[in-house]
C-alpha cells in the first residue's frame, strides 16, 4: 500500500473520529450546562436536529450531480426511516435511563457497544472471524480488553495522584431518586436498551452506505427523519408552549453547536468511517471517548486525575490499538487477495 492509501485509509478516519470524540465531550458538557437552566431534552433533540436538516439542505442536488448514485428509491428511504427510528429510540431510552439511575451507570453499560456491536456484525456477516487467524484473535481479544479497561475507568478511582483544582465540583454519581432501588434497575434497562439500539444502528447505517454511498444526502434525510419524531413525541410530552422557547445564551449555543458539529459534522464523519472502515472500528471508540474526557476534564476543567483513570486509559490502548493491528492484518490480507486474483485469472487462459 502506498503512503497516499495509508493516509487515507488510516490515518484520516482515526483523525477524524478521535476529533468528533473530543468534539461530543465539550458539546456534552455544553448540553448539562443548558438542562441545568431548565432547556428541554425533547425540544433540544428537534431544534438541533432541524438546523442540521437545513445546512445538509442542498445536499441531495449536490450528491446526484458529484458522482454516479443508484436512484434514491422509496427502499432506501425507507431504510433510512429506520434508521432514523432506532437513532431517535435509543436517545430517548438513553436520557430517560439516565433520569431514572445516573450517568456514572450510563457510562458502565456503554462499555458493552463494542461487544453488542462485534456481535451483531458477525451475524450480519459484515464480520468475519476464525480461530486460527491471528488477526480475528486480536480482534476479538483487544475488544474485551478494552471494554474491560473502560470499567476501570468508571468504576474505580483509587488514589488521587495529580490534583488540579480543589474546589468543589457537581457530582452527577447518584441516582436522582437514590432512596429507591427500583429506579436504579428500571434505569439500567433503558440504558442496555439503549446500547443495544446503538449498535444495531451502527450496523444498519453501515448498510444503507454500501447500498447508496452519499454520506451527506444519508445523514439529511437521517436527520429530518430524526427531528420529525422528535418533534411528534416533544408534541404530546411537552404541552407547556413555553418549554418551546429558547430563554437562555446558554441552549441557544447548545442547540447551534450540537446542530452544527454534533447532528450535521459529527454524523457525516460517522456515516464516512462506516462506509470507509466498518462498524465494529467506529465502536471501538466508544471506550477510547472515556479516556479521552478524563484527560479533557484534566487540562481543562481543572478535574483530579485518580489512578484507576490512568490504569483503565492504559488498558483502553492496549485493547484499543490490538483491535487496530487485527483490523489491518485483514485488510493487507484482503489487498494481497484482490492483487492475486488477476495473476491466477491470466495463468488459468494460458493453460487453456
Amino acid at each position: 500500500m502506498t503512503g497516499g492509501g495509508y493516509f487515507g485509509r488510516d490515518v484520516v478516519p482515526f483523525t477524524a473520529i478521535v476529533a468528533m470524540e473530543c468534539t461530543n465531550v465539550g458539546l456534552n458538557t455544553l448540553y448539562k450546562a443548558a438542562t441545568l437552566r431548565g432547556m428541554s431534552y425533547h425540544v433540544f433533540v428537534v431544534y438541533a436536529y432541524a438546523i442540521a436538516a437545513l445546512v445538509l439542505l442542498p445536499a441531495p442536488f449536490f450528491s446526484q450531480r458529484s458522482r454516479v448514485l443508484p436512484p434514491l428509491n422509496f427502499s432506501i428511504l425507507s431504510k433510512i426511516g429506520l434508521l432514523g427510528l432506532i437513532g431517535s429510540s435509543s436517545m430517548m431510552m438513553g436520557y430517560t435511563g439516565i433520569n431514572y439511575s445516573s450517568p456514572t451507570l450510563a457510562s458502565a453499560i456503554s462499555n458493552l457497544t463494542p461487544a453488542f456491536t462485534f456481535i451483531l456484525a458477525i451475524l450480519f456477516r459484515m464480520e468475519k472471524v476464525s480461530s486460527r487467524k491471528r488477526s480475528s484473535q486480536a480482534k476479538v481479544l483487544g475488544t474485551i480488553v478494552s471494554i474491560g479497561g473502560a470499567f476501570v475507568v468508571t468504576l474505580y478511582k483509587g488514589p488521587p495522584i495529580f490534583i488540579v483544582s480543589s474546589s468543589p465540583s457537581i457530582s452527577f454519581d447518584q441516582p436522582l431518586n437514590s432512596s429507591d432501588s427500583n429506579n436504579w434497575v428500571i434505569g439500567g434497562v433503558f440504558l442496555t436498551a439503549e446500547y443495544i439500539l446503538l449498535p444495531l444502528w451502527y450496523i444498519v447505517q453501515a448498510k444503507i452506505m454500501k447500498e447508496y454511498p452519499a454520506e451527506l444526502t444519508v445523514v439529511f434525510f437521517y436527520n429530518l427523519c430524526v427531528s420529525f419524531i422528535a418533534a411528534i413525541v416533544g408534541i404530546i410530552t411537552e404541552r407547556d408552549s413555553n418549554a418551546w422557547r429558547v430563554r437562555s445564551n446558554i441552549a441557544l449555543a447548545s442547540i447551534l453547536c450540537s446542530g452544527l458539529f454534533g447532528s450535521c459534522l459529527n454524523n457525516v464523519v460517522h456515516a464516512w468511517a462506516l462506509h470507509k472502515k466498518g462498524p465494529v472500528y467506529v465502536a471501538m471508540f466508544k471506550p477510547l471517548s472515556i479516556a479521552i474526557a478524563v484527560a479533557m476534564g484534566v487540562m481543562f476543567l481543572g478535574d483530579t486525575l485518580y489512578l484507576g483513570s490512568v490504569i483503565g486509559a492504559i488498558i483502553i490502548s492496549l485493547g484499543f490499538y490490538t483491535v487496530m493491528w487485527g483490523k489491518a492484518k485483514e485488510e493487507i490480507a484482503e489487498d494481497n487477495e484482490v492483487g492475486k486474483v488477476p495473476l491466477l485469472q491470466g495463468y488459468k487462459n494460458e493453460l487453456v
